[in-house]
């Protein structure tokens, strides 16, 4: 990506946050708050998740033979089914459809399906009214924009905004000020529009093999009436909407409404087996409301490909059919919470799963348009409802997208990055996926580096070259590495050891913070552990973010080798930084044979997990370091600790250790790894740390204690306040 490519993307980052940021944030946060209070009064939440994912497992599985039960048992039923290639040939039947009944308007409600294949467009060509009736959508019809969210469109539109383009647009008779009078005005005037529809058009939540039947999850009941008023209904579905049957609806609805909104069930969940033989209304005698005994209607279900079958021979694609399109993904994203839909996503889907959505249904350009706002945190696997591997899914697309970009001037970082990519990564990406080489040298020529990185001239050169942002100061290199201070270290370790330990030098700690490593190295000898520093390579983390999918493959076998003779010998490999324990217990299961993963994973322990085990199991807790006095901790989990349910073991020591201990409900702090070094996103990253900064300042703590490498320079930065590695606070002094 060019300097200036990454101005022009810096600039529609501010312009979106400053228009829409304040609305969106409001929003989707409200919603994630709603879904932790809602799923928390499940006691099968997570059966219900596990049912739900085998149902769409093995749907998926049975996709082709679960197109033909259904196209059966709706033409059994008198209905007529199409199966579409592409979002042409589907806008070619429907139309076709409204040109038999000479229809003049078709109303339709919410469907992300229908704006994939654009249908509002097309048959407006084709001189048909189309009207939404979905409230949000009706009024991004008005203003002629397009959704920004999956299951709420308007969300980055406030209540004063949109009573402003109904004065525009109708002149209303009196002032429109309040969400209800907003609300009685369009149901008014969607109603009209509605009595004189001649087709109906839905989406479709879920789709039953076994009879055809139309699940509609809604708020606002206009499905209902899209369906049952017009005498022509159409449902568009994409094929992956198909369950086996209507017993597997269950977890679904239970599950969409807590993940999406935060409602235990939404306001309407209807069940359509068409052509749905009911009587219509008679608008204009009111004393004789039916009509006719409804023989006379028409369905049609046309169900859609446009590159869905293709995602399903697709390994990495394929879990991106499993969406059930709740947007639970994007409500939990902090970067999603700044920016919404209208920069991370693209023509039709945003957030998390919108990588994968775009990149099977409209290709890997529109895919790169937004993919790099996805961090890896993995906050949205712990809130899929389904457990899409969403971060694997976007790295995966961000590897491909690497495979076709042309490099130009590779030969300003050469020697710098040693990787093992076939082709493409960008100047900016080689730079942050092989930071390891650059500790490394920064670290060996310390502390002239530290000095030389961040003067005027060398931060504006690598703001131009890779995309490092001036702003942001970079972290200072240690001149003695941390395996350098252990093996250099005259302690004794303990004759009768309860356990031995390797403690992983990940590339922040031996490189650049040693003190964390030192106090993690204090702390388990007081606890009377045997430990090890050995040499190791970077775990991968870094190529892996970038998407270097390769790199990162090496680099997991490197670190592999390098370890086992340690695990072989009954050591407990204990991890400081989250996101490399994240690595070896998650992400090497994929970059490593099934033998090499589960030897590093199972032997793996994040430190104050470590710690909070020893203590619990007769290790002597008055041995590490307590709160002298009445001490006040803020505490900042990192986001895949919290994903990995590890944040309670720091949190429960600190209490151990007299902390009075104050945390935050923030979902991500926004520096995630390199995101928050790239100049094209270092606003919005200081936008999502705002909220974890005013959080700390409200908590006025004595302390500021953070848990991962990206949380700790994150907070420095914003609040100019260094904070500590929990195991600081508890290791024994020096």
């Amino acid at each position: 990506m060019s300097g200036k490519s990454r101005g022009s993307q810096a600039e529609r980052i501010r312009d979106v946050m400053d228009a829409e940021g304040d609305a969106v944030a409001t929003n989707t946060r409200g919603f994630n708050a709603g879904r932790y209070e809602s799923v928390g009064k499940l006691d099968d939440y997570e059966a219900l998740k596990d049912r739900a994912r085998e149902i769409k497992e093995d749907a998926i599985e049975r996709l082709p033979e679960l197109i033909d039960d259904v196209a059966e048992a709706v033409e059994e039923n008198g209905g007529t089914v199409y199966i579409a290639d592409d979002a042409a040939d589907a806008n070619r039947y429907i139309a076709s459809v409204c040109e038999s009944e000479d229809a003049d308007r078709l109303v339709k409600s919410k469907s992300m399906t229908s704006e994939e294949i654009e249908i509002n467009e097309h048959l407006e060509r084709e001189g048909v009214d189309v009207v939404e009736t979905d409230l949000g959508e009706w009024v991004l019809q008005l203003a002629e924009e397009a959704p920004s969210h999956i299951v709420a469109p308007a969300i980055h539109k406030s209540r004063a905004e949109i009573a402003k383009l109904f004065e525009e647009r109708f002149d209303p008779d009196e002032e429109l000020e309040s969400a209800e009078e907003l609300t009685m005005f369009a149901r008014e005037r969607l109603g009209e529009l509605v009595r004189d529809a001649d087709v109906g058009m839905t989406g479709a939540n879920f789709v039953t093999a076994d009879s055809g039947t139309i699940a509609l999850v809604t708020s606002e009941g206009n499905a209902r009436k899209s369906v049952t008023v017009p005498d022509t209904q159409i449902a568009v579905a994409g094929v992956e909407k198909i369950v086996p049957q209507i017993e597997d609806l269950h977890p679904f609805v239970e599950l969409i409404g807590r993940s999406g909104t935060g409602q235990d069930i939404t306001s309407y969940v209807s069940l359509f087996t068409p052509p749905i033989n009911s009587p219509s209304v008679d608008f204009e005698d009111t004393d004789a409301v039916i009509e006719g005994t409804g023989e006379d209607r028409e369905f049609h279900l046309v169900l859609i490909d446009n590159g869905r079958m293709a995602m399903r021979e697709d390994e990495d694609l394929r879990e991106t059919l499993y969406c059930i399109r709740c947007s639970a993904c994007s409500n939990t994203c902090a970067n999603f919470q700044s920016v919404g839909g209208h920069v991370f996503g693209g023509e039709t889907y945003s957030g998390g799963i919108a990588t994968g959505w775009e990149a099977g249904i409209s290709g890997l350009d529109t895919a790169a348009e937004f993919n790099d706002q996805c961090t890896g945190c993995s906050r949205c696997v712990e809130a899929c409802p389904v457990g899409i591997d969403i971060p694997w899914i976007n790295t995966v697309v961000r590897d491909r997208i690497n495979d076709r970009t042309d490099v130009d001037a590779e030969f300003l970082v050469e020697g710098l990055t040693p990787d093992t990519e076939r082709s493409g990564p960008g100047i900016q990406k080689r730079l942050f996926g092989n930071f390891e080489t650059l500790a490394k040298l920064g670290s060996a020529v310390a502390p002239v580096s530290n000095w030389v990185a961040n003067t005027p001239p060398a931060a504006r050169a690598l703001e131009a070259v890779a995309g490092v942002d001036r702003r942001r100061p970079l972290p200072s290199f240690s001149r003695r590495t941390f395996v350098e201070w252990f093996e250099s270290r005259d302690a004794v370790p303990p004759a009768d050891p309860d356990r031995k330990v390797v403690v992983y030098p990940d590339i922040y700690t031996n490189y650049m913070d040693v003190e964390r490593g030192k106090a993690a190295v204090r702390a388990l000898e007081a606890l009377g552990v045997e430990v090890l520093v050995p040499p190791a390579s970077g775990s991968g983390r870094a190529p892996l973010s970038q998407g270097m999918i390769d790199t990162a493959r090496h680099k997991a076998e490197t670190v592999s080798e390098e370890l086992e003779p340690y695990l072989e010998a009954g050591y407990d490999l204990v991890v400081i930084e989250p996101s490399d324990v994240a690595m070896f217990t998650g992400e090497y299961e994929r970059l490593l044979p099934e033998a090499a993963f589960e030897s590093v994973a199972e032997n793996t322990y994040e430190i104050l997990e470590y710690v909070y085990g020893l203590v619990s199991n007769g290790a002597d807790v008055d041995r590490l370091r307590h709160a002298d006095g009445e001490t006040t901790v803020a505490y900042h989990s990192h986001c895949q600790q919290r994903t990995m349910d590890l944040a309670a073991y720091s949190r429960t020591m600190l209490e151990r250790c007299g902390y009075d201990v104050e945390t935050n409900d923030v979902e991500c702090c926004g520096m995630a790894g390199s995101f928050g070094y790239k100049s094209q996103f270092y606003e919005q990253s200081m936008d999502v740390g705002e909220n974890l900064a005013g959080q700390i300042r409200e908590a006025d703590a004595d302390v500021i204690a953070a848990s991962g490498t990206s949380c700790l320079d994150q907070i420095d930065d914003l609040l100019e306040e260094k904070p500590k590695h929990v195991i600081e606070l508890l290791a024994p002094a020096e």
